[in-house]
């Protein structure tokens, strides 16, 4: 997976990390069986800041706050599609979790694809079940190289959201 990285924020964004991230994520993911639709696919991150990240969740989903990750659809077929990430919302998400600024932002990364390839956890609660049990277990994986990464588990979570700051 080529990865694409534009930062309209702020906040530097961890790049070598990203870059490393992404790629034990693309072998966890082959190894859970989805080599084919991420051959050769590129994914975009864009880092906006929180008034953008705000607009952008208010145009496309209604809600009038600054979110984590937003995902979009590709438009070209090379592409996985887009994730808006908003580092101002990772970085509180980050310290009330208890871990980096950079393990909060992989595990978003990790819940925006899963939504690429499908997943989805706010139509059902048994939809929600698969993808935070498989959104778990691949941060698991990843994050064991990782100091202090006692995240909350998605299946813990009462709402069973990403962690999303409301309003």
């Amino acid at each position: 997976m080529k990865l694409n990285i534009i930062n309209q924020s702020q906040i530097r964004v961890p790049q070598t990390f990203l870059k490393k991230w992404i790629e034990a994520l693309a072998l966890s993911l082959k190894e859970k069986g989805f080599p084919r639709v991420l051959k050769n696919k590129e994914l975009i991150l864009v880092f906006l800041d929180t008034t953008q990240a705000k607009k952008l969740n208010f145009q496309f989903r209604g809600r009038n706050y600054a979110t984590d990750v937003l995902s979009f659809d590709p438009i070209d077929p090379q592409s996985l599609g887009e994730l808006v990430i908003c580092p101002q919302v990772l970085k509180k998400q980050a310290l009330r979790h208890g871990h980096s600024y950079s393990l909060e932002l992989g595990y978003m990364v990790l819940h925006g694809v899963l939504h690429l390839l499908g997943f989805d956890h706010e139509d059902s609660e048994e939809e929600a079940e698969i993808m935070f049990k498989l959104q778990d277990e691949i941060f698991d994986a990843i994050s064991i190289g990782y100091v202090n990464h006692s995240r909350t588990p998605s299946r813990q979570k009462k709402n069973r959201r990403s962690g999303s700051i409301g309003p």
